[in-house]
């Protein structure tokens, strides 16, 4: 079923509720309906997560999980989904939503080059930041939203696939 295939990948509850930096979010974190996995949470958990993750601000987990106790939804999937931006594919992530926000607000996609260190790093984020929030606002929102879907989606087709098969079954036993 779907659920057994989401909970496979999902981190300890005990884990995530002794987390120091989830203290903020005090006795809202021990709510069953967050660490409940059914159809709706799955879902909203996904969009949460998808939306955080391509939203480029440290500790995207910690807001991930404030989001997931503000909208109900399962709090360890929501956390979990935020590591689709990790050091390998954030980059590429980053300079797409780059670009979408560039396109957006009509301006160039800037080529430069900048020094590595705090100084550099700071006045060229100083000088793309307008494009880069929009864009990942922006595909934050249809990730999130397709992510949504496609969980909805998955979890009625198997749904309905597990009822043939029962149903199935039964009338191999009639007869």
């Amino acid at each position: 079923m779907a659920r057994k295939l989401i909970q496979r990948y999902l981190p300890d509850p005990g884990t995530i509720k002794g987390n120091r930096h989830l203290r903020f979010l005090g006795s809202a974190i021990h709510d069953a309906n967050l660490w409940h996995l059914n159809r709706r949470s799955a879902a909203s958990a996904f969009f949460v997560g998808v939306f955080c993750a391509f939203i480029p601000i440290p500790f995207q987990m910690v807001v991930a999980a404030a989001m997931a106790v503000i909208f109900r939804c399962n709090l360890p999937l929501s956390v979990a989904l935020v590591w689709i931006t990790n050091p390998v594919t954030m980059p590429a992530i980053f300079y797409f939503t780059y670009k979408v926000g560039c396109y957006i607000l009509d301006v160039p996609v800037s080529e430069t080059s900048f020094e590595l260190t705090v100084h550099g790093v700071g006045v060229e984020l100083a000088r793309i930041w307008k494009p880069l929030y929009l864009g990942s606002l922006i595909t934050g929102v249809i990730g999130g939203f397709l992510g949504y879907l496609l969980i909805r989606l998955y979890w009625r087709w198997n749904v309905i696939h597990h009822w043939r098969q029962r149903r199935k079954r039964s009338l191999c036993k009639k007869s």
